[in-house]
């Protein structure tokens, strides 16, 4: 004797036995099974765009797919000979400001490493040697480094720095690599850089200790 459970809104309700409904089948003729008329077709829609862009190309009348509006449809970008234009805010890779003496800007603060919520900024303070003139006013970065893997890009470093030592106006983004030790910049990387002008100084002033116009504290003001 079988068992009947009470029905709920979790069970299946009761009724008749499931049908399936009939479909009709295909008529399969020899065209349709040879697939030799569908790939003439293809093969005429293929080579009537590469001849056709080959003419364009060739004529110099292909539109600019990058500046020129587009035709509806499917278009390509011949990258990386054509490339789309990155807007005006874009942030590209990470570079150090110089002085003039080639050093960087960098103080070794650690304001930028603070402030950057992706830690992907990792820097080594160093005192400048006995005898140099910034020696107690500021350090210099012994090693600084960026895992360009890790960042997000989203400028906190820029706005943290107080020197204007670091900057993301370079307008190029990061090179593909093959293996992640690549994308691990380093200071000498990093100085070589430039900005979309091509300067590798900062236009801000920055007055050294030991200058006419050094706003700070000289060590003449420490036996005050």
């Amino acid at each position: 004797m079988i068992k009947r459970t009470a029905q709920t809104t979790w069970t299946k309700p009761a009724g008749g036995p499931v049908t399936g409904k009939p479909i009709a089948r295909p008529n399969r003729t020899a065209e349709v099974q040879a697939y030799f008329p569908e790939f003439v077709r293809g093969l005429a829609v293929s080579m009537r765009h590469f001849f056709k862009n080959t003419k364009e190309m060739m004529l110099g009348q292909k539109p600019d797919p990058v500046l020129e509006s587009l035709e509806e449809g499917v278009t390509t970008i011949c990258y990386p000979e054509e490339r789309r234009p990155y807007p005006e805010r874009f942030r590209g890779i990470h570079r150090l400001t110089l002085r003039d003496d080639g050093s960087p800007r960098c103080v070794a603060c650690l304001c930028c490493s603070t402030a950057c919520p992706a830690q992907c900024i990792s820097i080594e303070a160093a005192e400048y040697p006995p005898g140099d003139s910034k020696r107690g006013y500021e350090r210099y970065p012994k090693t600084f480094v960026i895992d360009e893997l890790r960042c997000i890009f989203c400028g906190f470093c820029v706005e943290a720095c107080p020197c204007d030592a670091i900057r993301m106006d370079t307008g190029i983004h990061a090179v593909p690599y093959d293996s992640r030790d690549q994308f691990i910049y380093r200071k000498d990387l990093l100085m070589e850089f430039s900005g979309r002008d091509g300067s590798r100084k900062s236009a801000n002033p920055r007055h050294e200790p030991g200058d006419p116009t050094h706003p700070g504290l000289s060590r003449d003001h420490m036996e005050h």
